[in-house]
């Protein structure tokens, strides 16, 4: 009984204008920075006209991202509310695809742009089987305090009663042809640019860290003794990485691309143990990127920030499954490794439209 689950992080599915980059240069679109903008109506005209006329074919081309995956259950990130997910699932998902995702669930959560974790499902697989949701729980609320992770590098930016996600970990109870899977959706602290000459990766990594470690906490707690045995799978965008491929050269020259590990990552925790397995982790080292970070020629990387974990149980019975990486929305702009380019969905850009700057990770289970 195969089921197929992916993760996506959607960049910015949003139901409203942002202006506040008439008072913020540097949140104000770079085309518009062209433009010699006198007045606070001009500029909300601009950027409202702007943004509609590029979201389109963005809509267009991660619909079509998430038709190649062809999931059963999908996990988001960046979704803007209920209102912004319908009408894209409609207008978009169902006009594309001939179906849509008939149940979708979303908790506000913590994020101060808005932005929110959500899970849109089928009414049954691929094969038949009835696809069911039985409770849904925000975790939200949980604090450094509460949860006994408010250490010493937290406190530098946190304080005790602070919120531990800085989005939301959306837990979810499933049964899909009358066998178990929980979820855990999350998406993690961002790394940021660093400030004050500090590493942005490293300077927030200890957010993230508490992130992992509640997660493993709340898994924990959830299973006890039956943790392994219990199918559940953690699917998200978690900011952070274990390896990266350094990028150097150019498209005159040539690229060359080289393989990194990590000795600290927030996301070691998560796979310590046993306790889960990174299911990308079985791609090849070359293979297992799913965004493309640049901050001009002397800092660039692929990298993979979204991730499917499994418990030791589904991990064991699905040992010889591979996930796919759906990277035909990717921009021009992303230098793939030798082997690994493919065509892109049409009207694609350099930079923008894309269907997002994370690639979709899909992968098709049995459930014990």
């Amino acid at each position: 009984m195969p089921l197929r689950l992916a993760t996506f992080n959607i960049e910015n599915l949003v139901s409203r204008f942002d202006f506040s980059g008439f008072k913020h240069q540097n949140r104000q679109d770079r085309v518009l920075r062209l433009y010699d903008v006198e007045s606070k109506d001009e500029y909300e005209r601009l950027e409202g006209a702007r943004a509609v006329s590029l979201t389109d074919d963005t809509r267009q081309l991660s619909a079509l991202a998430i038709a190649e995956c062809d999931a059963d259950i999908l996990c988001l990130q960046e979704a803007d509310n209920m209102e912004a997910l319908d009408a894209f699932e409609y207008g978009y998902l169902y006009r594309m695809m001939g179906e849509g995702y008939r149940h979708k669930f979303l908790i506000e959560g913590n994020d101060t742009r808005g932005i929110d974790v959500a899970v849109m499902m089928r009414e049954e697989t691929r094969d038949g089987q009835k696809i069911e949701c039985l409770n849904v729980t925000s975790h939200g609320a949980l604090s450094y305090e509460y949860s006994g992770l408010f250490t010493d590098s937290v406190a530098l930016t946190n304080q005790p009663l602070d919120r531990v996600f800085r989005r939301d970990c959306l837990e979810l109870d499933l049964r899909i042809g009358g066998r178990p899977l929980t979820l855990y959706v999350v998406h993690f602290k961002s790394m940021g640019p660093g400030r004050d000459g500090a590493d942005g990766r490293l300077s927030t990594m200890p957010v993230r860290s508490a992130e992992a470690l509640a997660v493993r906490s709340l898994i924990t707690k959830r299973f006890g003794e039956g943790i392994g045995t219990a199918s559940f799978a953690i699917c998200g965008d978690m900011n952070d990485y274990q390896e990266r491929i350094e990028i150097a050269g150019d498209k005159r020259n040539g690229y060359t691309f080289t393989p990194k590990a990590e000795t600290i990552s927030a996301l070691n925790v998560l796979g310590e143990d046993n306790f889960a397995d990174n299911i990308v982790g079985r791609l090849p080292e070359m293979e297992r990127w799913t965004l493309f970070h640049s901050r001009g020629p002397q800092e660039r990387h692929l990298c993979q920030l979204d991730y499917i974990w499994l418990s030791p149980a589904l991990s064991r019975l699905n040992s010889n499954t591979l996930p796919e990486i759906i990277r035909a929305g990717q921009p021009f702009r992303t230098p793939f490794p030798p082997g690994q380019d493919v065509p892109r969905f049409p009207r694609t850009g350099w930079d923008r439209p894309k269907a997002s700057d994370h690639c979709p990770v899909v992968v098709e289970l049995e459930l014990p």
